[in-house]
């Protein structure tokens, strides 16, 4: 009995002794494939990826002009033929470009196309063997799935930070003062110089660009979606600008009084009131006028000023559309046409 008991005693012993071993085996296999899972990422993009610098030219004391470093950030090769996708406030303005690729060679760019208002620019190398990154579908990333971050922070080329995909769905405000929808929030650590570096996923696959972070905060950091970066470089590479639709308004946006919500039925309890109409702009030609309130346009409704910038879009250009308006406690409609933005701020 005691021999029995004894044997008993020491398996009850050893069991969370070898529940230890298997867990900690089994920590050890996560903890490694995770860590292939970033190597193999990292190995699949890290070709693409190139350093920005951005010359301004700026005259001397004695008036003439010369070349001063300016910005730098990063960027990464996504056609075969030499086309780079960065961050518009990387290159915004800079009289000359230049690129360090992953081999170490430096090559002239050019400016393909910019646009400020969703913070992402198109420039060209010349230049053979390049290696292009995949790019993904922003539309199936998960809240929670491994990110990873690689760029050129403070000039440390190709350097490479990992995390999760925080949120999704994000909405971020561009240099240019337009609100950018669709934007990824990561904790995968982001620092000056990583600015339009890829966002890749576990198999490689560029997700995001990299643009902002929160400098206060730790581990709050941005990327445009890169479904929204495959069209703007698109019409960047095709057009070298983006076109939106301008109807010629300043405004700001203001609450609505809850009687004049409910008298006309409105779906919104806010506008956009007019501060200014433009001389000669379709807003004047359709009879738009200070102190309007605009609450709908094209049959959707608008609570504020960043409704208005997505319903401006290059579809709504030379189409007769219908905006809601309250002139005092009266509601009324009228007909505009838009025409393409000047300002590129597309309202």
């Amino acid at each position: 009995m005691r021999l029995l008991r004894s044997v008993s005693d020491n398996s009850a012993q050893t069991r969370p002794l070898n529940s230890g071993v298997e867990s900690s085996v089994h920590d050890v296999f996560l903890l490694d494939a995770y860590s292939q899972a970033v190597i193999n990422a990292t190995d699949r993009v890290n070709a693409s990826v190139v350093h920005i610098n951005a010359l301004q030219e700026r005259a001397s004391s004695k008036q003439a002009a010369s070349e001063q470093r300016g910005g730098s950030g990063s960027g990464f090769v996504f056609t075969p033929d030499g086309f780079i996708l960065t961050n518009s406030h990387v290159v915004h303005g800079a009289a000359k470009l230049r690129v360090t690729l992953f081999d170490g060679r430096q090559l002239d760019a050019q400016m393909v196309g910019d646009d400020p208002d969703t913070d992402l620019a198109v420039i060209r190398i010349n230049a053979t063997s390049l290696t292009p990154a995949a790019l993904g579908d922003s539309e199936r990333i998960r809240v929670g799935q491994v990110a990873i971050a690689i760029g050129n922070p403070y000039g440390f080329q190709c350097s490479v930070t990992a995390g999760v995909v925080s949120a999704l769905g994000r909405s971020l405000r561009s240099n240019s003062g337009r609100l950018m929808d669709n934007i990824i929030q990561t904790d995968a650590a982001l620092n000056p110089g990583n600015s339009g570096g890829p966002l890749v996923n576990s198999l490689g696959e560029v997700i995001g660009i990299n643009t902002a972070v929160i400098l206060p905060a730790q581990g709050i950091c941005f990327a445009i979606a890169i479904n929204t970066a495959k069209f703007v470089a698109g019409r960047l590479i095709r057009d070298g600008k983006i076109r939106r639709s301008y109807i010629g308004v300043a405004g700001q946006n203001v609450p609505l009084h809850r009687r004049v919500v409910r008298f006309h039925r409105l779906p919104v309890e806010q506008g956009v009131l007019v501060v200014s109409v433009e001389g000669n702009s379709p807003a004047e030609k359709a009879g738009l006028r200070e102190g309007d309130l605009i609450v709908g346009y094209a049959a959707q409704p608008v609570s504020g000023i960043d409704d208005l910038h997505r319903l401006l879009t290059d579809e709504r250009l030379g189409v007769r559309s219908q905006v809601t308006i309250l002139r005092g406690t009266e509601k009324q409609l009228l007909w505009i046409v838009p025409e393409e933005s000047r300002s590129g701020e597309g309202k």
